[in-house]
């Protein structure tokens, strides 16, 4: 069976264990998070990706949060408050836009493991760095198309291959926005709600595409759903 799930945004780990056993979850199965795994509350999700990092049926794919996290990556050599003063004009804008969509709770719980472990913080960002932009797979007879965010700029003619990171990361799909007919496009990124109350806190599917971000900072609860059968679960 194949799972995804998305945008946990520092989601608390005992929760998505206890989402995953209630789908009944196990090693047989495989498990895709479709990005923004990190920032806005609680540890900023660092257990998260360190858990996630250690488990040969889960894939992180990259969402624009970790994306915002690695272009501050120039933090990570010396993260004192003492070395950002010394930060040029370029390094200071791109940490303060990331601090502005909720990073600081997740450079704070890094600072601290940077301290505790330094070599497991080099792994998280071995990690993310590696984290591919989008993958495809088939279940339960189907082909689906896994990305954090939908396709800006979509075209039948393109292959996921032709997408630029920035068209995979930060799209806004609306409602009436149709992907490819034999492939089902499955990403996060932009809440549900945003597409009327009555989505508030649950899966979207249309019938070329499905959005998973039900919104967790926003106190809604944590989602899967199984490609294999288009099943949901809730925690």
């Amino acid at each position: 069976m194949i799972y995804v799930t998305s945008d946990l945004h520092g989601l608390e780990i005992t929760k998505l264990k206890a989402l995953l056993k209630k789908a009944c979850f196990n090693e047989n199965d495989r498990l895709f998070v479709l990005g923004d795994v990190i920032d806005r509350q609680n540890d900023g999700g660092v257990a998260i990706l360190i858990w996630l990092s250690e488990q040969p049926n889960a894939q992180l794919i990259l969402g624009n949060h970790e994306a915002m996290l690695l272009s501050c990556d120039f933090v990570f050599n010396e993260i004192t408050e003492e070395s950002i003063k010394h930060f040029d004009k370029e390094q200071t804008e791109l940490l303060n836009n990331y601090m502005l969509s909720g990073g600081d709770v997740t450079l704070k719980a890094l600072r601290k493991l940077q301290n505790e472990s330094p070599e497991t913080l080099c792994n998280i960002i071995g990690y993310l760095k590696e984290a591919p932009l989008y993958e495809t797979v088939t279940a339960g007879g189907k082909k689906f198309l896994l990305c954090h965010s939908g396709l800006d700029n979509f075209s039948p003619e393109r292959s996921p291959a032709d997408y630029t990171a920035d068209e995979l990361i930060w799209a806004w799909p609306e409602l009436t926005d149709r992907y490819f007919d034999d492939c089902i496009t499955v990403f996060g990124h932009t809440p549900t709600k945003s597409y009327g109350k009555k989505y508030n806190g649950k899966i979207l599917k249309t019938d070329t595409w499905i959005d998973v971000d039900v919104g967790v900072p926003y106190g809604n609860n944590p989602c899967l759903l199984r490609l294999d059968d288009l099943k949901e679960f809730y925690l």
